[in-house]
């Protein structure tokens, strides 16, 4: 028995030995780690971990209070499907175009917006308010608010609202130009009425046109299209909540998604936030926004048009394809087939980049223009004007009274003086449908003066029909030298 035992502890003690031996002479492993377990590095490293994983508490918790939901009632008509109503007496009275039309029915929706101020201004879509005869505002905690809009801004999407509230907790503004593709983001809304619902994923690109937004130049709308593409779930009822970055920062509104069902399907679509400041910062100040214009057509440089137009030497860049007549861009010397580079300190690659930072400023700024001619690198200032061909900014007020015009307008030259022997005067430079139009005026007519009162500006063509009852007398010349008179009433 004694002699088994001691087979036994020798063989215990040999393993163990073998053991130690083994580790002691093993080769170093190289460890291999899954790429799907791979530390992802965080642009915005607040929001991340130490051991560099991501974490997205500190964003959700500093924004998911910001966002609330909005719904919105409105009128709507509806038709009957009964192919079998007819009635003779409805027929006489609106014939065919009647037929089966009920009285208007309140219909119902809803959205998200951003609180961007602590006294209750909140950012939303224009396309969630656009309608609306009531607006209800709900926040996080359930309190719920009537709203107000201060100004609607169809070219951007976007709208400004009022709740009558303070000391609410809001999101503040980052910088949309520093956003970098592959950076994390999160999605704050309120899909299919689930309130207070965030989202990940990251920036999948910049500067994307997708062609959504309205464009109606009789109405005055020429959209500017930007978006920031991401892969964070949004879906119906996100429209107008915050794209924020892993800080908290607000970088985008949310208003689009690609998807053939109405549900995500892999891409949304936000409104980068340097337009979003500017814009409402334009609606608070003057109740709409100012929009400026460098007086150029463009198109995307690739290798076709620069094939096409034989550019040899270029850099990646917008090109001018086409000037306006006494543009901005002209004015300073911008020629048609020059390829701009540069808005500022931004590089501009895309004609909706080229939008994009034009739309940060107002009619009357200055910018720096860097551009190509002939392959070498050039740089201009451009005083930028509004659609009407002057620096001026303008008041809602205004803005309704000379849309019904139905037209643009042009200061005229110092050499346009002196050749018609005028002291001032106001260029018709495109009409449309209104009342200049419909009065029988011609495109180049040149308005002198409106019942009496010498216009030379407009901001003297504003004032002078602002609040203005009855009929109005113009009296101007063309640039022929025939004099013309017209009138219409208001």
């Amino acid at each position: 028995m004694k002699k088994v035992a001691g087979i036994l502890l020798i063989s215990a003690i040999g393993g163990v030995l073998g053991v130690g031996i083994y580790k002691a002479i093993e080769p170093e492993k190289k460890s291999f780690i899954n790429a799907n377990s791979t530390p992802v590095r965080v642009v915005n490293s607040v929001g991340g971990l130490p051991d560099g994983s991501v974490n997205f508490v500190q964003a959700a918790e500093l924004t998911v209070h910001a966002v609330v939901n909005i719904k919105t009632e409105f009128q709507q008509e509806s038709f009957n499907s009964n192919f079998f109503f007819n009635d003779p007496f409805h027929n006489f009275l609106f014939g065919d175009r009647g037929r089966g039309m009920y009285p208007p029915q309140t219909q119902m929706a809803s959205g998200s917006g951003v609180i961007i101020s602590e006294n209750g201004y909140i950012a939303t879509n224009n396309h969630v308010v656009d309608r609306a005869d009531k607006i209800e505002v709900t926040l996080n905690d359930k309190r719920t608010y009537t709203a107000e809009v201060v100004g609607k801004d169809p070219t951007t999407d976007l709208a400004l609202l009022k709740i009558n509230e303070k000391d609410l907790p809001f999101i503040t503004y980052g910088n949309s130009d520093d956003v970098k593709i592959g950076e994390w983001v999160l999605a704050v809304g309120n899909p299919f009425n689930l309130t207070s619902t965030v989202t990940a994923g990251i920036i999948s690109a910049k500067g994307r046109n997708i062609n959504i937004l309205e464009n109606d130049p009789s109405k005055g709308i020429y959209p500017i299209e930007s978006f920031i593409q991401t892969d964070a779930a949004v879906n119906p009822g996100n429209s107008g909540g915050a794209l924020v970055n892993t800080n908290g920062q607000l970088i985008g509104i949310n208003a689009a998604i690609a998807s053939n069902t109405g549900s995500y399907a892999g891409y949304s679509f936000a409104i980068p936030v340097n337009i979003v400041k500017k814009v409402m910062n334009d609606l608070l100040e003057f109740g709409t926004v100012q929009r400026a214009f460098i007086g150029v057509s463009i198109r995307d440089l690739d290798s076709k048009l620069a094939e096409e137009k034989n550019i040899k030497v270029y850099k990646k860049g917008v090109y001018v394809a086409g000037l306006t007549d006494n543009g901005a861009a002209e004015k300073a010397g911008i020629k048609e087939g020059d390829i701009i580079i540069k808005i500022g300190k931004s590089e501009v690659n895309t004609s909706a980049e080229l939008q994009e930072q034009v739309s940060n400023y107002r009619p009357g700024d200055k910018i720096s223009v860097s551009y190509l001619r002939d392959g070498n690198e050039q740089i201009t200032d451009i005083v930028l004007k509004n659609k009407n061909g002057g620096t001026e900014v303008t008041k809602e007020e205004k803005v309704e009274t000379l849309s019904l015009l139905g037209a643009t307008f042009e200061t005229i030259t110092p050499e346009e003086k002196k050749k018609l022997h005028i002291a001032n005067g106001l260029k018709i430079k495109k009409l449309e449908s209104g009342k200049l139009f419909n009065s029988g005026i011609k495109e180049n007519f040149i308005i002198v003066n409106i019942d009496k009162k010498p216009v030379d500006s407009l901001s003297d063509l504003a004032g002078i029909l602002e609040n203005k009852k009855g009929g109005v007398l113009i009296e101007g010349i063309y640039p022929n030298g025939m004099r013309a008179y017209y009138g219409f009433g208001l």
